[in-house]
């Protein structure tokens, strides 16, 4: 028996209301540009609009002009889904709590995830959405599930509770000490200062 290897969310689709509650949404708060539409293939007489989240893939959603938005919080039982998180970059992040503030959005506020922060909020169909930023950059040739997989393994070793700056920075520097070569025979930390003062 052998594995299905995935390589990435090739798209998610949701079932939206009427077509402009889903373009007012995707592209008018998310800013996820609406890239084309066509008739549901599977239901002809709902539309099949498509969206990118900003890096090329899709989010897409089934309207129908019959239906109407429904803000009441979706299910949250076993086997449904809570959430969603998109990326967002530091300086959008700081804006999110205002912004949503603009439109009369309620929202979590900003919480401290440790190696990322997160602010929380309801689309108008009452999906609960995640605007994520992460608290660091990963070194070249590495992907943050690489960091966070290091640092998962500090944090274990070091019996914490959850990952914080602290691991991320270690896990930077085990990394990078992994992929980038030096001249150095001892590459363990130093304080240059301490001998300064010394003479």
């Amino acid at each position: 028996m052998r594995k299905i290897q995935t390589q990435g969310i090739h798209h998610i689709t949701f079932i939206g209301a009427d077509r402009q509650t889903s373009i007012d949404f995707w592209e008018g708060v998310l800013g996820m540009p609406f890239v084309f539409e066509q008739p549901n293939l599977d239901v002809p007489e709902e539309n099949h609009l498509y969206f990118d989240p900003g890096d090329g893939r899709l989010i897409t959603v089934f309207t129908n002009e019959g239906r109407r938005p429904d803000p009441r919080p979706n299910p949250q039982g076993i086997g449904n889904l809570h959430h969603i998180a998109f990326t967002v970059s530091r300086a959008a992040y700081l804006q999110v709590v205002k912004r949503l503030g603009e439109r009369g959005i309620s929202n979590s506020g900003e919480v401290d995830r440790g190696f990322m922060d997160s602010i929380y909020f309801r689309d108008p169909l009452g999906q609960l959405y995640e605007l994520a930023s992460y608290k660091f950059e990963p070194p070249m040739g590495y992907t943050h599930a690489e960091v966070l997989f290091e640092a998962h393994k500090i944090r274990s070793e070091r019996g914490d509770y959850n990952i914080a700056e602290e691991h991320l920075a270690d896990a930077i520097e085990a990394l990078t000490q992994r992929a980038a070569r030096s001249l150095s025979e001892d590459r363990s930390p130093r304080d240059p200062y301490r001998a300064a003062q010394r003479s």
